[in-house]
């Protein structure tokens, strides 16, 4: 039992026991010690055995007396009596409704009582019927927007964000490296390819326990794995097994002789192993996961490394997040290839929020926390009034901010340049959601669509191009407002803003939160296709969440995109704001 599957189960009781009506104060602490378990390094496991320290578990933050009891209680059960309890009260499925848009504990409590409605499909019958419309705070328009969101979830339940696959990754690969013998483990497929979303995971394991002689012990290792939820196969060198979170893992141990050609095989997407197996084929050459070898005595002429085999097939190694058959092997063959961006090209982060709105730091921990990451330059950019549920700045707000911002950057003494700055929203019109002349004050005014997103094409096109020519803005903030597996974008003509952003100097923004990725692959492209001024911004609410921009550089690389296509490349924060529009 790890700490993300005991921090699920406490966070699944307090949404229970929110269900229930319970005590709001009860009802945070189990929420309080779910986030305090997920956060923790140590397993906690380990400190609730009959033999570990007991105060160990009462020294977390946000664990008491009776969590520590709960903790113990899972970590021996595998599962909580009050969940349990609860879960025999009413029903089991009602946890997945609240992964639906709009469907928070008391909806699901106001369902049940109502209408006794447990699951999907009894709330889906229930919408279609009318049956909602009848309720308090449901009527046409809410029960819409539900029968949408019950699709969106259907289409997308058995896809994960690249996040929450490479975690779990890292979960696997850490407990398969106990066993003796494991040199090199390796994710494949989509996921190693950096697409925003994975259906299924596969992992690549070499070492001498792999070896064909003795591969059969480390296969018996990886079918035990504690996280295993269901086993499905296990084979000569592969097991396969899904997770609770319903995720499949195919894990696969490999001799280090073929390890370069099932790399290869298994991370390419079906149509660059196509072709890159056609090109092999006019060489007389063949290709598999095994190794490329000739066709008429099938010696093996590269297996080893990918290096190799791309070699040998007169083709500089591609990246692998251009996989993607878009045009990477014509440009391998003819030396052409695009140097792409990587982590330590960036020396900047221009969209992050602290305490004075809704982040969890101030602006000193995030300039220390973007220091200790190796940046030379960050914006704080807090939210505007519009967005109340941010505790969003009005004018006065703002300038009182601007001031401790420069305070700040003062105490750095230049070991890092911390800039004012502001998201602002765009309102439904097109205004800016603050007073030009507090605006013109901010160093980076990044201007985000936070509302509304429901207009149509037009009017949103038109709305974003209105913000675009106040002469105030200097980025756009993830500009299509989608979020990935939850929300679609809203509605606009993206090459026509992209076009007027090029055109005025007004930069667009890559943000590299795993839950937007927005701009996405594509449109980036489209983006360096118009001359657009590109940054890549994290969009950080945690010193933690600036780890999220590998996440963005990721997708920078599956967009062909080299350093001298993004702006806050810039080696110090004077050259960063020359790329920037001009100030009025």
């Amino acid at each position: 039992m790890d700490n993300i599957s005991i921090a699920r189960l406490l966070d699944e009781t307090a949404s229970l026991l929110e269900i229930d009506s319970a005590d709001p104060f009860r009802v945070r602490s189990y929420r309080r010690a779910a986030e305090a378990v997920e956060q923790q390094t140590t397993q906690l496991a380990t400190l609730a055995t009959p033999d570990a320290d007991p105060k160990a578990l009462l020294a977390i933050a946000g664990i008491g007396k009776g969590m520590a009891a709960n903790i113990v209680a899972i970590v021996n059960t595998g599962t909580l009596p009050l969940r349990e309890e609860l879960l025999q009260k009413y029903k089991p499925t009602m946890l997945e409704l609240l992964r639906l848009p709009g469907m928070g504990p008391k909806t699901v409590a106001l369902l049940w009582s109502a209408l006794e409605v447990a699951d999907i499909d009894a709330l889906e019958a229930a919408a279609k019927a009318g049956d909602l419309n009848k309720l308090p705070r449901m009527g046409e328009k809410f029960t819409t927007k539900l029968i949408k969101g019950i699709e969106d979830y259907r289409r997308n339940s058995s896809r994960f964000r690249i996040d929450q696959a490479r975690e779990q990754a890292e979960r696997i690969s850490a407990l398969i490296r106990e066993f003796p013998g494991i040199d090199e483990i390796t994710p494949a497929g989509s996921l190693r390819r950096g697409r925003e979303t994975v259906g299924d995971l596969d992992l690549l394991v070499t070492g001498p326990a792999c070896e064909a002689d003795v591969v059969s012990a480390a296969v018996d290792h990886v079918a035990a794995l504690p996280l295993i939820d269901k086993l499905l196969a296990k084979g000569q060198n592969k097991v396969s097994f899904t997770l609770r979170s319903n995720l499949q893992v195919d894990v696969r141990l490999l001799p280090r002789a073929s390890y370069g050609a099932a790399l290869q095989y298994f991370t390419g997407s079906k149509m660059h192993n196509v072709a890159l197996r056609q090109r092999a084929i006019k060489r007389g050459l063949t290709l598999n996961e095994y190794a490329l070898a000739r066709l008429e005595d099938n010696t093996i002429v590269a297996a080893a490394t990918e290096e190799a085999i791309y070699r040998a097939l007169d083709l500089d190694y591609i990246p692998p997040e251009l996989r993607e058959n878009s045009g990477e092997l014509e440009a391998a063959a003819t030396h052409a290839l695009p140097q792409l961006i990587t982590l330590t090209d960036i020396h900047g982060d221009l969209h992050m929020h602290t305490t004075e709105t809704d982040g969890a730091n101030t602006i000193r921990e995030m300039a220390e926390a973007a220091l200790a990451r190796g940046l030379k330059y960050i914006a704080i950019t807090d939210h505007s009034k519009n967005l109340a549920m941010t505790n969003g700045m009005d004018d006065k707000r703002a300038l009182a901010h601007i001031k401790r911002i420069r305070e700040v950057d003062a105490q750095m003494q230049g070991r890092i340049r911390v800039l004012p700055g502001i998201e602002v929203d765009i309102l439904a019109e097109g205004q800016l959601d603050l007073d030009d002349s507090t605006l013109a004050q901010m160093d980076v005014v990044v201007a985000s669509v936070h509302s509304r997103f429901d207009q149509p094409i037009d009017q949103m096109t038109d709305r974003i191009l209105c913000a675009l020519e106040n002469p105030h803005t200097r980025i756009l903030g993830h500009p299509t407002g989608r979020k990935v597996l939850k929300r679609d974008p809203y509605a606009l003509h993206l090459d026509k803003i992209l076009k007027r952003a090029a055109e005025l100097g007004v930069a667009v923004e890559h943000n590299a939160s795993p839950a937007r990725a927005d701009l996405n692959d594509l449109h980036l492209r489209l983006a360096k296709q118009h001359g657009c001024k590109i940054t890549i911004n994290t969009d950080a609410h945690s010193t933690d969440e600036l780890d999220q921009i590998r996440y963005g550089i990721t997708q920078l690389r599956r967009a062909w995109l080299t350093p001298a296509d993004l702006i806050n490349t810039q080696p110090t924060a004077e050259a960063l704001l020359t790329q920037l529009r001009s100030k009025p």
